[in-house]
């Protein structure tokens, strides 16, 4: 069942493993074909250092702004279909991954869930998830800070854009992808 009312959701998107682009723009394209659903606005694909299981290769990250009319737990089982049909297996904790996607923010709701935590718990420690979260929307507040705030604080190491990612998924998106 959709809302009334559209929601401003934001949604990080990771991976880092096989062509992590390719999984970005397979993953937006379903996200913008889903009923209920509008891609608004996309950052920057950024290469980042493995965080909590260090001994893996290197994650490409992004950020999007989607306007949605589904619940948050509708939007939730939409990005875990989107997920298991690019083969994301939830076989270890932080582990390498095809494509994750995680609701970093559904409106102003506070949403705590066996399934569902929103705002994402650990937004406010993740570098990887606030660096092009702060790209598309840096005054957006978190726990009392704006994403650039917490960007500040957060260690910073080894995140860059990936302009190569960047590309490819802007050309994949087209003219009308809202790029920030």
């Amino acid at each position: 069942m959709a809302n009334d009312r559209a929601v401003a959701a934001f949604l990080g998107l990771g991976g880092n493993v096989g062509d992590v682009a390719a999984a970005f723009i397979h993953a937006l394209q379903c996200l913008g074909d889903a009923p209920g659903v509008t891609l608004r606005r996309a950052s920057s694909v950024y290469r980042t250092p493995p965080w909590g299981k260090l001994d893996q290769p290197p994650f490409l990250n992004m950020a999007v702004l989607v306007e949605t009319t589904l619940p948050a737990q509708a939007l939730l089982a939409l990005c875990l279909d989107i997920e298991r049909g690019m083969g994301r297996r939830r076989v270890e904790r932080w582990g390498p991954r095809t494509l994750d996607i995680d609701i970093l923010t559904y409106g102003e709701a506070a949403i705590d869930e066996p399934e569902l935590r929103v705002p994402h718990p650990r937004i406010a420690e993740r570098a990887f998830v606030l660096a092009p979260l702060a790209e598309i929307v840096p005054h957006l507040q978190i726990a009392g800070r704006d994403v650039a705030q917490w960007l500040m604080l957060a260690d910073r190491a080894g995140i860059e854009v990936d302009s190569e990612a960047s590309a490819r998924v802007s050309a994949a998106l087209g003219p009308d992808n809202g790029r920030a």
